[in-house]
């Protein structure tokens, strides 16, 4: 493993202890989906799939965790935007963007690695956040109002017809 995939899994591994304190604070007992804590299942699978990965680095520097200042940071960051969106009744919109950047970063990770194992183990966990995103667009879209369109569905569909169009698949 070198050093920028080293700084790659940090990052990966920073971005779902984010997103994961976001599903935690957002998800309420009284909620009728669960989607937040689906969410924060997946983001702790990505969370523990990057620091095996980075624990089995045989150089000490390379297998720190994250301390607890950045728990801390995460938590506090959550529950300022979580009062706000719970105000203007939009969590679900709020949490869709954080669960973007998750895919965003996952997307990467696995883009550039060179583990096959690793890659196979993201690719698992990309299903999921997948229809997690799903999902959130739709409970999304009945927050703003918007019901009668059917834009998650449509961009699934696309997403579909990318991965069978895609042309190292062909050979």
């Amino acid at each position: 493993m070198i050093d920028t995939e080293v700084l790659r899994l940090r990052n990966l591994r920073n971005v779902a202890l984010r997103a994961r304190a976001f599903a935690q604070v957002l998800d309420s007992p009284r909620s009728e989906c669960a989607v937040f804590e689906k969410s924060a299942v997946t983001c702790w699978t990505i969370v523990r799939i990057a620091t095996g990965r980075l624990r089995a680095h045989p150089y000490v520097s390379y297998q720190k965790g994250p301390g607890r200042l950045r728990d801390l940071a995460d938590r506090s960051i959550a529950a300022l935007a979580t009062i706000t969106a719970r105000r203007r009744g939009r969590c679900a919109s709020v949490y869709a963007e954080v669960l973007r950047g998750l895919v965003r970063a996952v997307d990467d990770a696995r883009a550039l690695t060179w583990s096959a194992e690793l890659s196979d183990a993201l690719g698992r966990t990309q299903v999921q956040l997948r229809r997690l995103n799903l999902e959130l667009q739709s409970r999304a879209l009945h927050e703003s109002g918007n019901l009668g369109q059917s834009e998650p569905q449509d961009s699934a569909l696309q997403d579909i017809a990318v991965e069978r169009n895609w042309p190292y698949l062909a050979i």
